[in-house]
């Protein structure tokens, strides 16, 4: 047998053993995959997902209506409740991710209009990328196996078809990330699965970045100062309850300096009381506010915290 021979029956050994557990999500926009993980759950990501119930369609064109059992945004996972039939569940890979040069399958069905099994090879680990809000996503798996718009969601796999992450984010061109399936995000998944959504605390600003907060800053004529430029406040807020407004410069939280949106979610995320004390700067006018925090909605936007 030759080696396209060879590559040819893997491919599809692979559609064969792992093609009936991906599914599409949604229809006309916004549209995603995703993978059926258990008896009536389906795994995909979060910004796959809009409101409480979402369209699946399983790859013998049944199209159900699931739920959202539970949601993570800034992990950008959701598990879907949803009738998944004979649809099989797919296995969880055993013995650690893939390290860089190991084959990977990467399986997709864009919002249902046909599945597609790519071959790639794992060029990193331990990658990290933003997830919907702005939250820092870390020890992803990069590989170059090819992705059409909407495969957000599906799985890659071994060539055995046992789940070995979930695709998530495009890096550049040809290059993809997906979380990988490791007891972490299986345990999360567990939680997700049983209505364990994942609170996160937030202040309800969008902001500017450091750099450009501070190009902007000397483009006024005003003295340096490193900080995160607030250019949103959500109404209702913890932030616009604390009387933040736009134009703030957030240079403090907690006592230490914000130099990045990292920063200020390490604040938020170890604030203690619910509580959080930002120092603030607005034009050269100095405050301090103190900041009651509240957990995040199921929507939101990037680089929000």
């Amino acid at each position: 047998m030759g080696v396209l021979d060879a590559i040819e029956e893997e491919i599809r050994g692979v559609a064969e053993r792992a093609s009936a557990a991906v599914v599409g999500i949604g229809q006309r926009w916004g549209v995603g995959s995703g993978v059926v993980i258990g008896s009536g759950q389906v795994l995909t990501n979060a910004h796959n997902v809009r409101g409480d119930q979402v369209s699946v369609t399983f790859t013998d064109a049944r199209t159900e209506v699931g739920r959202i059992r539970g949601l993570d945004i800034d992990g950008d996972l959701a598990v879907v409740e949803v009738e998944t039939g004979d649809s099989p569940a797919l296995e969880w890979a055993t013995g650690g991710p893939p390290g860089v040069g190991a084959p990977v399958f990467a399986l997709a069905n864009p919002g249902g209009r046909g599945l597609r099994v790519t071959l790639g090879f794992v060029t990193g680990i331990e990658r990290s990328f933003r997830g919907p809000r702005g939250r820092r996503i870390t020890g992803s798996i990069e590989h170059d196996a090819p992705l059409l718009p909407g495969s957000s969601g599906g799985p890659i796999v071994s060539a055995d078809g046992r789940l070995l992450g979930l695709n998530t984010n495009r890096l550049g061109e040809g290059f993809y990330l997906a979380i990988p399936a490791d007891e972490t995000l299986r345990t999360h998944v567990d939680a997700l699965a049983v209505g364990k959504s994942t609170p996160r605390v937030r202040l309800g600003i969008g902001v500017v970045p450091a750099h450009v907060a501070s190009r902007m800053r000397r483009a006024v004529g005003l003295p340096e100062a490193h900080g995160l430029l607030v250019r949103q406040v959500e109404d209702d807020s913890p932030a616009s309850r604390a009387g933040l407004a736009q134009g703030d410069l957030v240079v403090l939280a907690a006592g230490r300096p914000v130099r990045g949106v990292d920063d200020l979610f390490e604040a938020l995320e170890t604030a203690a009381d619910g509580e959080i004390e930002l120092a603030i700067l607005h034009g050269t006018e100095e405050r301090t506010v103190q900041v009651r925090l509240g957990e995040a909605a199921a929507s939101g936007q990037d680089g929000n915290g």
